[in-house]
């Protein structure tokens, strides 16, 4: 049986990006690569992380199921 996608690559990037921002303090989130794995969407690319005086680019991937939730995050510094 074929699994419809619920949720467009559009939308699962929508909601990433706004958890980006609630949860970093920023809007300069910039995706690089979205893409579908199994039944959900990973969404990557960077953002920046204020460290003490600095700015430091981070990492990160986003993993958003077919419903809409976020399912996990992951950050790393560049």
């Amino acid at each position: 049986m074929v699994q419809m996608t619920q949720l467009s690559k559009e939308t699962a990037s929508q909601i990433a990006v706004e958890f980006l921002k609630k949860r970093k303090n920023t809007d300069k989130i910039e995706v690089a690569l979205i893409e579908l794995q199994e039944d959900c969407w990973v969404i990557s690319g960077t953002c920046p992380m204020e460290f003490g005086d600095a700015t430091w680019p981070e990492r990160f991937a986003v993993v958003v199921d077919l419903k809409g939730k976020i399912k996990s995050s992951d950050f790393a510094l560049l």
